[in-house]
Protein backbone atom coordinates (compact mmCIF):
# COMPACT_ATOMS: atom_id res chain seq x y z
CA UNK A 1 0.00 0.00 0.00
CA UNK A 2 1.36 3.29 -0.65
CA UNK A 3 1.64 5.86 1.40
CA UNK A 4 -1.04 8.51 -0.64
CA UNK A 5 -3.50 5.32 -0.19
CA UNK A 6 -3.83 5.08 3.13
CA UNK A 7 -5.61 8.05 4.81
CA UNK A 8 -3.89 7.99 8.33
CA UNK A 9 -0.21 8.95 6.52
CA UNK A 10 -1.39 12.93 7.21
CA UNK A 11 -1.06 12.78 10.39
CA UNK A 12 1.22 12.22 13.56
CA UNK A 13 1.27 12.56 17.29
CA UNK A 14 3.23 13.31 19.91
CA UNK A 15 4.10 10.06 22.21
CA UNK A 16 4.70 10.25 26.09
CA UNK A 17 8.43 9.94 25.83
CA UNK A 18 8.03 13.22 23.73
CA UNK A 19 9.05 11.68 20.27
CA UNK A 20 6.67 12.19 17.37
CA UNK A 21 4.98 9.10 15.77
CA UNK A 22 4.14 9.49 12.19
CA UNK A 23 1.19 7.30 11.66
CA UNK A 24 1.88 6.37 8.13
CA UNK A 25 4.40 3.84 9.83
CA UNK A 26 0.97 2.30 11.01
CA UNK A 27 -0.06 1.13 7.34
CA UNK A 28 -1.33 -2.52 6.86
CA UNK A 29 -1.78 -2.67 10.79
CA UNK A 30 -5.14 -3.12 12.77
CA UNK A 31 -6.04 0.09 15.20
CA UNK A 32 -7.49 0.12 17.99
CA UNK A 33 -7.76 3.90 19.30
CA UNK A 34 -8.83 4.61 22.49
CA UNK A 35 -9.21 8.08 24.14
CA UNK A 36 -8.00 7.58 27.91
CA UNK A 37 -7.87 9.07 31.29
CA UNK A 38 -6.30 7.80 34.70
CA UNK A 39 -9.10 8.62 36.94
CA UNK A 40 -12.65 7.79 35.75
CA UNK A 41 -15.01 5.35 36.21
CA UNK A 42 -13.90 3.86 33.21
CA UNK A 43 -10.10 3.64 33.71
CA UNK A 44 -9.94 -0.32 34.94
CA UNK A 45 -10.40 -0.97 31.28
CA UNK A 46 -6.91 -0.67 30.93
CA UNK A 47 -6.71 -4.11 31.80
CA UNK A 48 -8.69 -5.21 28.89
CA UNK A 49 -6.97 -2.85 26.18
CA UNK A 50 -3.76 -4.54 27.39
CA UNK A 51 -4.74 -8.09 27.06
CA UNK A 52 -6.26 -7.87 24.00
CA UNK A 53 -3.02 -5.99 22.80
CA UNK A 54 -1.26 -9.02 24.11
CA UNK A 55 -3.54 -11.07 22.36
CA UNK A 56 -3.39 -9.98 18.89
CA UNK A 57 -0.12 -8.05 18.72
CA UNK A 58 1.41 -10.95 17.06
CA UNK A 59 -0.96 -10.76 14.09
CA UNK A 60 -1.08 -6.93 13.40
CA UNK A 61 -3.20 -5.13 16.25
CA UNK A 62 -1.83 -1.97 17.63
CA UNK A 63 -3.87 0.03 20.50
CA UNK A 64 -2.96 3.25 21.02
CA UNK A 65 -3.83 5.38 24.07
CA UNK A 66 -4.74 8.94 23.89
CA UNK A 67 -4.82 10.62 27.34
CA UNK A 68 -7.57 13.81 27.30
CA UNK A 69 -8.58 15.72 30.32
CA UNK A 70 -11.79 17.10 28.31
CA UNK A 71 -14.38 15.12 30.62
CA UNK A 72 -14.18 15.90 34.06
CA UNK A 73 -10.56 16.65 34.58
CA UNK A 74 -9.94 13.02 34.87
CA UNK A 75 -6.48 13.29 33.19
CA UNK A 76 -4.72 16.10 35.29
CA UNK A 77 -1.42 14.16 35.35
CA UNK A 78 1.43 15.21 33.14
CA UNK A 79 3.15 13.06 30.27
CA UNK A 80 5.29 11.15 32.87
CA UNK A 81 2.72 10.99 35.58
CA UNK A 82 0.67 8.87 32.96
CA UNK A 83 3.01 7.07 32.55
CA UNK A 84 4.26 5.69 35.55
CA UNK A 85 0.30 5.19 36.41
CA UNK A 86 -0.39 2.71 33.15
CA UNK A 87 2.47 0.78 34.14
CA UNK A 88 2.40 0.68 37.61
CA UNK A 89 -1.35 0.10 37.85
CA UNK A 90 -2.39 -2.09 34.61
CA UNK A 91 1.02 -2.81 32.83
CA UNK A 92 -0.11 -1.08 29.91
CA UNK A 93 2.97 -1.84 27.15
CA UNK A 94 0.84 -0.67 24.24
CA UNK A 95 1.67 2.84 22.73
CA UNK A 96 0.62 6.15 25.06
CA UNK A 97 0.72 8.81 23.50
CA UNK A 98 0.86 12.50 24.64
CA UNK A 99 -2.31 14.67 25.97
CA UNK A 100 -4.86 15.77 23.35
CA UNK A 101 -7.91 17.44 22.89
CA UNK A 102 -10.60 15.54 20.92
CA UNK A 103 -13.26 17.64 21.01
CA UNK A 104 -13.30 21.16 20.17
CA UNK A 105 -11.36 23.74 18.13
CA UNK A 106 -7.91 22.50 19.76
CA UNK A 107 -9.17 18.79 18.80
CA UNK A 108 -5.83 16.27 17.67
CA UNK A 109 -6.36 16.48 13.46
CA UNK A 110 -6.41 12.65 14.15
CA UNK A 111 -9.96 12.48 16.34
CA UNK A 112 -10.89 14.94 13.43
CA UNK A 113 -10.98 12.16 11.48
CA UNK A 114 -12.24 9.13 13.27
CA UNK A 115 -15.22 11.21 14.67
CA UNK A 116 -16.06 12.60 11.10
CA UNK A 117 -15.49 9.02 9.67
CA UNK A 118 -17.38 6.92 12.13
CA UNK A 119 -20.29 9.31 13.93
CA UNK A 120 -21.60 8.57 16.98
CA UNK A 121 -25.26 8.60 18.39
CA UNK A 122 -27.82 10.42 16.48
CA UNK A 123 -25.15 11.08 14.12
CA UNK A 124 -23.25 13.48 16.09
CA UNK A 125 -19.59 13.75 16.09
CA UNK A 126 -18.45 14.89 19.32
CA UNK A 127 -16.71 12.32 22.02
CA UNK A 128 -19.46 12.27 24.69
CA UNK A 129 -16.54 10.82 27.41
CA UNK A 130 -13.37 8.80 28.21
CA UNK A 131 -12.55 5.82 26.70
CA UNK A 132 -14.48 5.93 23.54
CA UNK A 133 -12.73 3.53 21.26
CA UNK A 134 -12.26 3.66 17.12
CA UNK A 135 -11.35 0.20 15.37
CA UNK A 136 -9.52 0.89 11.98
CA UNK A 137 -8.92 -1.87 9.31
CA UNK A 138 -5.63 -2.11 7.59
CA UNK A 139 -5.99 0.23 5.22
CA UNK A 140 -6.75 2.78 8.12
CA UNK A 141 -10.68 2.95 8.07
CA UNK A 142 -12.44 3.40 10.81
CA UNK A 143 -15.01 -0.01 10.91
CA UNK A 144 -16.64 0.89 13.79
CA UNK A 145 -16.67 3.27 16.83
CA UNK A 146 -17.73 2.19 20.32
CA UNK A 147 -19.26 4.04 23.05
CA UNK A 148 -17.48 4.11 26.77
CA UNK A 149 -19.26 1.34 28.55
CA UNK A 150 -17.92 -0.84 25.55
CA UNK A 151 -15.39 -3.00 27.49
CA UNK A 152 -12.19 -4.20 25.17
CA UNK A 153 -13.59 -7.75 25.31
CA UNK A 154 -16.98 -6.82 23.29
CA UNK A 155 -14.20 -5.87 20.58
CA UNK A 156 -12.86 -8.98 20.59
CA UNK A 157 -14.52 -10.58 18.22
CA UNK A 158 -14.85 -7.41 15.69
CA UNK A 159 -11.00 -7.23 16.15
CA UNK A 160 -10.39 -11.12 15.08
CA UNK A 161 -12.49 -10.34 11.84
CA UNK A 162 -10.01 -7.59 10.37
CA UNK A 163 -7.49 -10.04 11.18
Amino acid sequence: MSESDYPLSAFSAERLQGTNQPFADYAGKILLIVNTASKCGFTPQYTGLESLYQRFRDRGLLVLGFPCNQFGAQEPGDASEIASFCQTNYGVSFQMFAKVDVNGDNAHPLYRYLKKSAPGLLGSEAIKWNFTKFLLNRKGEVTKRYAPATTPDAIAEDIETLL
